[in-house]
């Protein structure tokens, strides 16, 4: 399973932030990670030096062996917020999709 993970320039600490990305979708999407092949994800300050409620931005677009990529969104007033919603929404995703494709074999 290949990770990237993608910043716009308004995001700190760029290093730290890719690691507590890359640990949020180890752990939470351990379970189906035989199905995936690569996950993109995308974080976005959306007001840039401004603050505001849910001005922080997660994609996730994970693709899958043999079928279309899916992706999720979240928005929160942090960052690992916005991680941790968009992840948890692609894990219930995820759990619906697989589940599907193992009722049809």
């Amino acid at each position: 399973m290949q990770i990237q993970v993608n910043t716009d320039n308004n995001i700190a600490g760029r290093e730290d932030v890719i690691r507590y990305v890359e640990g949020i979708l180890d752990s939470k999407l351990k379970a189906v990670s035989s199905a995936i092949t690569r996950i993109e994800v995308h974080l976005q300050d959306q007001n840039a030096e401004k603050s505001g409620p849910d001005d922080k931005r997660c994609m996730v677009e994970v693709r899958l062996q043999n079928r279309q990529p899916v992706t999720t969104t979240d928005t929160a007033d942090t960052i690992q917020s916005a991680v941790i919603g968009a992840v948890d929404k692609m894990r219930n995703l995820l759990d619906r999709e697989i589940g599907k494709q193992r009722a049809r074999r």
